[in-house]
């Protein structure tokens, strides 16, 4: 039961995006069955609104791939770092609700966005940059950074 609990808790992550992920594949196929069902009616209205709700699962299948390809890249991308002793330290002081206190991530910001333009070329610094942007409570840019760093990455390897 301890063995079970604690492989919960490694994979509690994994398990949720798979368990979204199962939801939103039947979303997709239901949404495709509907469109379909709707193409075959034999009102060009019903025919319209079929070809137009068709889009949905196209787009959402594209959007799934799209985040769970980030999601492999960016932890493959840490599993390296971490064999290098390269992934920084959570060493950040935390609210008692355990957030982040904001002005410790904005200091420690200042490091990472100097090694990042010290090296621009490097996926590692632009990794690192973007677990400060999150830590700073900035998920645009630390997704925009990440995106970056598995750029680097990818061109480097071909």
């Amino acid at each position: 039961m301890a063995t079970a609990l604690g492989a919960f808790k490694a994979n509690r992550t994994k398990i949720w995006v798979g368990l979204v992920t199962l939801l939103l594949v039947f979303y997709l196929v239901v949404s495709l069955d509907r469109s379909l069902l709707l193409m075959s009616d034999p009102s060009a209205v019903a025919k319209a609104i079929g070809v137009a709700y068709l889009v949905l699962p196209v787009i959402g299948a594209w959007a799934l791939v799209r985040e769970l390809l980030f999601g492999a890249r960016t932890e493959r991308l840490a599993k390296i770092l971490e064999a290098e002793g390269g992934l920084p330290e959570d060493t950040l002081p935390r609210t008692p609700g355990g957030r982040i206190v904001r002005e410790a991530a904005d200091l420690e910001f200042e490091k990472y966005r100097a090694e990042a333009e010290a090296a621009p070329e490097d996926w590692r610094s632009w990794f690192r940059l973007s677990c400060a942007y999150d830590a700073a409570g900035d998920r645009k840019r630390a997704r925009a950074a990440m995106r970056d760093a598995v750029r680097m990455f990818r061109a480097g390897k071909k």
